[in-house]
């Protein structure tokens, strides 16, 4: 569903391969492990599943504002759909998104891969008008939020990346995508998805 990024596009989202070669702290470096003892060291949550819940196909309202880190409160809305299916027994998924609107027409596809090293999820999305992928936003779900982030370029400035899932529920969920030029003191959203499952089932090995 909703990837981005028009910049690179999420979702989605909310622009959009290999590591960028230094992503902010916050992102980098995991929290440090609580010390429990020799077997409990380095024990990190496994969030090979954390996306399951988006597997399937998903009705979706997009809105993007057009000139982003601009001070411009211009957006345009996209309708259209975004098909979700499984990869490595949830280890990974592909998203394939489409959708029209005043602003044109965008196709996008994410490539999302789990690592159960860092226990982190990176998302590599890529635009049908580029047909290469971006720089994966990297992190993780905690408390049933997502939050992944990155570094890249835009408008000739070094920028932070923040995409989010949020309010997820069996039919529907919530994505953002935000951009920070501040080194994350505040941040500028400029991508909303809002996603709700369609009825009929989907052949996710289609």
């Amino acid at each position: 569903m909703n990837q981005p990024k028009p910049v690179g596009v999420s979702i989605l989202l909310c622009t959009l391969g290999c590591l960028p070669q230094s992503l902010p702290a916050f992102a980098q470096t995991p929290p440090a492990a609580v010390d429990k003892g020799p077997q409990r060291t380095g024990v990190g949550r496994d969030g090979q599943h954390d996306f399951d819940f988006e597997i399937g196909a998903w009705k979706t309202h997009l809105r993007r504002l057009v000139h982003p880190l601009t001070a411009s409160t211009t957006w345009v809305d996209y309708e259209g759909t975004s098909i979700v299916r499984k990869v490595w027994n949830g280890r990974a998924n592909l998203v394939e998104l489409e959708v029209d609107g005043p602003g044109g027409h965008i196709e996008g596809l994410s490539l999302r891969l789990y690592d159960p090293q860092s226990h982190q999820w990176s998302l590599n999305f890529a635009n049908s008008k580029g047909g290469t992928l971006g720089v994966p936003t990297v992190g993780e779900f905690k408390n049933g939020r997502g939050e992944f982030f990155d570094q890249e370029t835009f408008n000739g400035r070094t920028i932070l990346v923040r995409n989010v899932w949020s309010e997820i529920a069996p039919d529907s969920c919530h994505f953002e995508q935000s951009f920070s030029d501040d080194g994350g003191k505040t941040w500028e959203v400029n991508w909303i998805a809002t996603d709700t499952r369609m009825k009929q089932i989907v052949d996710e090995q289609r």
